[in-house]
């Protein structure tokens, strides 16, 4: 099969998901109102309320959900065959994760830029919030955590991508003045943000920085790991428009630079598919196709952690409620192009069949590694970029990605510890959330030695805590449509898909932990299950309430609240 075929395809199907099925949401659903006073305007800080252009608020929402996962995520389950790894990117990004982003950024933002959690103590109950909570803290842990020692892994195994990495904060520093202090124009800002970026990208490629074996006691990578998390704890604590924002809106726009390159590479060269399009000679020891094609490609179908991204810093940024169309699904559509280019990378960048099953020999294998070797063989093939410079672009693109991830999640965690915080009744303030988040997160990625592997500990739960964190928020969305009396089908199905699913997969790993004796995961996979069955019962109560109470579409959105929690608490008595 011809990678072009399969590229068209995939674009045309992602692309007219977003101009046809996001319309439909967005006017029938969602009935998005441009009249509504949002978060950003009502609750204005200049910190972590700040009205904001939609493109860079797209920006900044796209980046903070892409990182290196819609990356990982298909370059492994590519073992099944491309085919069911294409289908699940296109349709899920279609069907699944512009309705969840959509939906989770629409409902935060009906509630004062409340995160997912607070809305399910609002909608489902209180035992609901604090299972979400765990949930997502959970989900917080591992991103930051396993994205802290892919950053590292691939500034060591990259040097080249060392200088635009790090350049990249003072770009961006630079861009937040430039925006909000100079006033420049966002196109000006724009080209001179690019030209930077990929000027830094030459410089890195020319300079490549190593550094020494062990450095402070700690090895290389160790040593990376500790001064992201550094990083990543000040850029949470800055205000949203002096890094985060900018950081976020140069990366994105770098990353469709960057699709773009690695698209225009695919149909002039046409590289054929190597890979098998249903692999029936999978290495021993590979899971079963289903469920697991369905959580192992979570980025770039759907996701959980969007909804936390969308409900805990980009609610509360959105200018216009009507902007969360753009700024929403088609945040999702930007993953799903960059989880299609991955698969299209690691299926035909390779020479031959048997130079790809090399490189899959076992489940777990081939990652960012495979796709910045496949994808800048296809560069080269077809831009003629030198393979060094080819493997620079790509491999900055994913720590980038993954850098800009951790900020965000860091800045989450915190807000989800203090959310913990409150009910507990301790009143904890930003810089104390964050030295918690940073403890907990940093004793995580070095509890298994010095080298941070630890950091990788708890990731085979991710994919799964991840997909059952994004059923859960859509049960909370179908909750809020039902009583708004709006279509909910929409939400309903996805998320009986995607619960379906993850408990499917959680029972299946359960017993390869135990199998394998891994106790820490086997109990922590318990706990999750127990906390998702748990929220789904009372999520299933929710909606059943919901169909029962009158119509609540005439209400202020925090009056309807309050009304689903007394209808809840009445009915609990």
């Amino acid at each position: 099969m011809n990678s072009v075929v399969l590229a068209l395809i995939g674009i045309a199907m992602i692309i007219a998901g977003y101009l046809l099925y996001s319309k439909f949401l967005a006017k029938k659903v969602y009935s998005l109102d441009a009249g509504y006073k949002t978060p950003a305007h009502e609750l204005a800080d200049g910190v972590d309320y700040v009205p904001t252009n939609k493109y860079v608020l797209w920006g900044h929402h796209f980046t903070s959900v892409a990182g290196a996962a819609p990356i990982v995520g298909p370059a492994i389950a590519v073992i099944w065959g491309w085919l069911p790894a294409l289908l699940w990117v296109t349709l899920g990004t279609i069907f699944f994760a512009g309705m969840h982003d959509l939906g989770a950024l629409w409902a935060s933002n009906r509630h004062k830029g409340q995160s997912i959690g607070t809305l399910a103590g609002r909608y489902i109950g209180g035992h609901g919030r604090n299972l979400f909570l765990v949930v997502i803290f959970l989900v917080l842990l591992m991103v930051n955590a396993a994205f802290a020692v892919v950053i590292s892994g691939l500034l060591v195994s990259t040097p080249t991508a060392v200088i635009p990495a790090w350049g990249a904060v003072i770009v961006a520093l630079l861009i937040g003045q430039a925006i909000y202090k100079l006033k420049w124009s966002l196109p000006i800002v724009s080209i001179v943000g690019v030209v930077a970026l990929y000027a830094l990208m030459l410089l890195g490629d020319a300079y490549p920085i190593v550094l020494p074996d062990t450095i402070m006691g700690l090895s290389a990578g160790a040593f990376w790991i500790v001064v992201l998390f550094i990083y990543a704890g000040i850029a949470s604590l800055l205000p949203v428009w002096m890094l985060l924002q900018p950081r976020d809106y140069i990366n994105g726009l770098q990353l469709f630079i960057a699709l773009g390159i690695l698209y225009t590479a695919i149909i002039i060269s046409g590289p054929t598919m190597v890979a098998p399009a249903i692999n029936h000679n999978v290495p021993d020891g590979t899971p079963s196709i289903i469920p697991l094609l369905f959580v192992t490609i979570a980025c770039g179908a759907i996701s959980g952690f969007h909804g936390i991204v969308a409900s805990g810093t980009t609610a509360k940024q959105l200018d216009k409620e009507t902007d969360a169309r753009f700024v929403g699904y088609f945040g999702a559509v930007g993953e799903g192009l960059l989880a299609l280019g991955t698969v299209i990378a690691v299926s035909s960048g390779f020479a031959s069949l048997a130079a790809w099953e090399e490189i899959y020999s076992a489940f777990g294998e081939g990652g960012v590694g495979a796709f910045v070797s496949g994808g800048g063989a296809i560069v080269n093939q077809g831009l003629g970029i030198p393979e060094g410079l080819s493997g620079t672009i790509l491999a900055t693109m994913a720590v980038l990605f993954a850098a800009t991830t951790m900020d965000t999640g860091i800045r989450l965690q915190r807000f989800v510890v203090s959310e913990m915080g409150q009910i507990a009744g301790i009143r904890l303030k930003p810089l104390a959330a964050t030295l918690i988040v940073l403890v907990i997160t940093v004793g995580l990625t070095f509890s298994a030695g010095a080298d941070g592997s630890g950091g990788m500990l708890i990731w085979p739960l991710f994919g799964t805590t991840n997909q059952i964190l994004a059923g859960l928020t859509l049960s909370i969305v179908a909750v809020m449509l039902i009583r708004k009396r709006r279509p909910v089908l929409p939400a309903l199905i996805p998320l009986t898909f995607v619960l379906v699913m993850s408990v499917i997969a959680l029972v299946v790993q359960m017993g390869q932990f135990y199998a394998a004796g891994n106790w820490l995961l086997l109990v922590l996979d318990v706990i999750i299950l127990i906390a998702a069955v748990w929220v789904i019962i009372e999520a299933i109560g929710a909606m059943n309430r919901a169909r029962r109470s009158g119509p609540l579409e005439d209400l202020p959105e925090d009056e309807s609240a309050d009304a689903a929690a007394s209808d809840s608490a009445t009915e609990r008595r």
